[in-house]
């Protein structure tokens, strides 16, 4: 990515529109590839979940940026050396899963960002050889999120959307229903769960922050955009594969 190239998909956000992306769980740069031309905002790589080596994330991003989508990428861990990793290997933007606190979304930084907002290591393989400039457009272009994810982390997420450096918030709805203990068998349960990821919103909202969260399909992206969501994924590869073939076999008649 040239340092004088602008993060398409963090900029719509900034202007209020949401980013609709991609992810990519397979494994396969090709996958990514063939996704990146289609007129997503962002392909996000999923190496918490996924398949994904740093090599073949690093094929990836190279891979997307042939489109017109944004390379991000979901880390394992909270990890000073796996985020600054999948930065160097071209990473626009990353998603830091399992965030509870103001300290470790202040890691995150650390880890994400150049001084002076904080300290990452300019040694990068890739990036490295792009010069000083590079540091300066990093710490403006690279989107970074924070996973809000547990009861934990929604009581604490203005104060951690609040932390410099963090750009937004990528809501996990499936570990924070499980976080809450929510009886599935009960539209109270649900409606709780809702309520509880739009607070999250409001509380990213009054921080001057990105709000977002995974969903599953087009229509629950429209959905959560209704509610103040930016950043939101609307499905994936290993889904769309599945759904897909299902298709094919209905109309064969074969299921």
């Amino acid at each position: 990515m040239a340092i004088n190239a602008i993060n398409t998909a963090k900029q719509r956000m900034l202007n209020g529109e949401p980013a609709y992306g991609a992810e990519v769980n397979l494994g396969s740069a090709l996958s990514a590839e063939l996704l990146s031309p289609l007129g997503f905002d962002f392909i996000l790589v999923d190496n918490q979940h996924g398949t994904w080596s740093d090599d073949s994330s690093m094929t990836a991003f190279r891979s997307i940026a042939l489109g017109v989508a944004m390379p991000m990428a979901r880390v394992r861990r909270n990890e000073f050396g796996a985020i600054g990793r999948l930065l160097d290997r071209g990473a626009m933007g990353i998603v830091v899963p399992m965030v509870n606190s103001v300290e470790e979304a202040e890691a995150a930084v650390e880890a994400a960002r150049y001084l002076p907002l904080g300290g990452r290591s300019a040694g990068a393989f890739g990036t490295g050889f792009l010069g000083g400039d590079y540091m300066q457009w990093a710490n403006e272009e690279i989107f970074l999120a924070v996973q809000i994810e547990s009861v934990r982390a929604a009581e604490n997420a203005e104060a951690i959307m609040s932390v410099e450096g963090i750009d937004g918030c990528w809501v996990g709805p499936g570990d924070l229903m499980y976080s809450m203990g929510v009886d599935l068998s009960d539209p109270a349960g649900w409606r709780e769960h809702d309520d509880l990821i739009v607070s999250v919103f409001k509380a990213t909202m009054r921080a001057g922050k990105i709000p977002g969260i995974y969903t599953p399909s087009a229509s629950e992206a429209l959905r959560r955009a209704e509610q103040g969501g930016l950043f939101l994924t609307c499905g994936g590869d290993g889904p769309w594969v599945v759904e897909g073939a299902r298709r094919t076999l209905e109309e064969l008649g074969r299921i």
